[in-house]
């Protein structure tokens, strides 16, 4: 399931904020996400087609199980990776911009073998969502 590194961070971002805020409106990814209501609005219409999300009573944003496997796996991705930037000793919000440029161009197997190292010596902490 590949889709444009822009939507994946649209999605994490709609469920970073549904964890934060519970509910979610257009109006709380404009924000959180810094572009114009027109630009969140055409993205919303294409998610809800696509499967990806669901809009609820008053507006509610909710994410599919499809929409929400894939905010979870890129999410998990950024923490990993800020934190490993982070044990590096890149500073933390350079290692949150770094990771969030990372998530997306990394192949799957080298994301299991870093991850797998440094699990054994990084034990996951911290969260990337409050950079975000």
């Amino acid at each position: 399931m590949k889709i444009q590194a822009s939507a994946e961070d649209y999605l994490e971002a709609i469920w970073i904020l549904s964890q934060k805020l519970g509910k979610v409106r257009s109006k709380d990814l404009v924000a959180h996400m810094n572009y114009a209501k027109p630009t969140i609005s055409i993205i919303v219409k294409k998610f809800k087609d696509n499967g990806y999300i669901t809009i609820e009573d008053e507006r509610y944003i909710t994410l599919t199980e499809k929409g929400a496997e894939i905010a979870q796996r890129i999410h998990q991705r950024h923490v990993l990776l800020s934190q490993v930037l982070i044990a590096l000793g890149v500073n933390e919000k350079q290692a949150y911009e770094d990771a969030c440029k990372i998530e997306h161009a990394i192949s799957e197997e080298s994301y299991t073998c870093i991850k797998a190292h440094f699990e054994k010596w990084v034990p996951p902490t911290g969260d990337a969502t409050k950079s975000q």
